[in-house]
């Protein structure tokens, strides 16, 4: 598609058809579907008498659907196994010149982006490319299949029609399969790659939300040892952790937002009991790991426990989620 010949006169372009019958020929192969548009595209280019590029937003959006639905079938499997192999071709060299001459000196937090940066930049050309030439390459496609039916059927207009008709126009079972196509590729990297980019983040997340909750804990039993009692109500500035009182708190982790709260007791715990509580909800966590808001972490001091260290964890994530201390409880 994008070695389109620039020749004048157009490939295929039959000089014999009167304007008439050019554009008779060209409803045929067009078909309904965007027919007036196409047809405007085809006499620019019979105007002007050569190829140049355009801009189609359907080729560009989704060239792999726009192939099948205008039954571009070979064509298209030749520019999901060439195409597709080039552009991974192209951002694996990218990948691996920027890794070796300018990732050393990129900080930790910013190579992940970049790394995303340089694939989508290179993906975004080729969509381009391809977009300012469908036209052009849909064009040549029509020229030839009319030059075949009038080879063939050089004196039957009725199997001209026939022919194009075939060849050319759109279909709704391609355009289903595009969609069937994209929604399994989406499922795959949902279910399969998705978690390899989330999982990391959700151990960070938990870990630097429970070290959090640990120092808070830490924090409230000093208060509880000059008190007496527990300090119901303390805020973030009287743990040294903030200036925003603990109940409305959005104490930011890791990308997520740890909302503290000290009380005396909480049902939570069950038959438990308890001489002070603080509890640690998880919220406000982005996409891919929106299912940790909500997540809990309760840290509480059994009665008469005179040791800081002994302070209790349960928490509502799963086994294999939990931090250690919190295992056994």
């Amino acid at each position: 598609m994008l070695f389109i010949e620039e020749t004048s006169p157009p490939p295929f372009y039959q000089e014999q058809l009167t304007p008439k019958q050019r554009k008779q020929l060209d409803k045929w192969f067009i078909g309904q579907r965007s027919q007036a548009y196409y047809l405007k595209r085809f006499a620019q280019f019979d105007e002007q008498g050569y190829l140049s590029a355009k801009w189609n937003w359907a080729a560009f959006a989704a060239t792999f659907g726009w192939l099948l639905y205008r039954k571009r079938y070979l064509d298209c499997i030749v520019y999901t196994v060439a195409g597709w192999s080039f552009i991974q071709l192209n951002v694996t060299i990218a990948l691996v010149a920027f890794e070796f001459l300018f990732m050393p000196f990129v900080a930790d937090a910013y190579q992940m982006v970049i790394r995303i940066v340089i694939g989508a930049t290179i993906w975004l050309f080729w969509s381009v490319m391809i977009a300012r030439w469908s036209d052009a390459y849909y064009y040549r496609m029509a020229r030839r299949e009319i030059a075949d039916a009038l080879d063939k059927y050089p004196q039957d207009p009725e199997k001209q029609k026939a022919h194009l008709q075939h060849e050319g126009g759109v279909s709704l079972v391609g355009l289903g399969t595009a969609f069937a196509l994209f929604s399994f590729l989406l499922m795959v990297i949902y279910r399969q790659f998705l978690p390899l980019y989330a999982k990391p983040i959700e151990k960070s997340i938990i870990q630097d939300s429970f070290s959090l909750t640990r120092i808070a804990a830490s924090r409230v039993e000093g208060l509880y040892q000059q008190q007496g009692s527990c300090p119901v109500g303390a805020t973030l500035e009287t743990l040294g952790l903030d200036k925003v009182v603990l109940d409305t708190a959005g104490l930011t982790t890791a990308g997520a937002h740890l909302q503290l709260q000290v009380l005396q007791n909480t049902e939570a715990l069950g038959n438990r009991h308890s001489s002070c509580v603080l509890i640690a909800r998880i919220q406000a966590v982005p996409f891919p790991n929106r299912n940790l808001n909500g997540q809990t972490f309760i840290m509480y001091r059994p009665e008469s426990t005179p040791s800081p260290r002994q302070w209790q964890c349960i928490t509502s994530f799963n086994k294999k989620q939990k931090p250690v201390m919190c295992h056994g409880n």
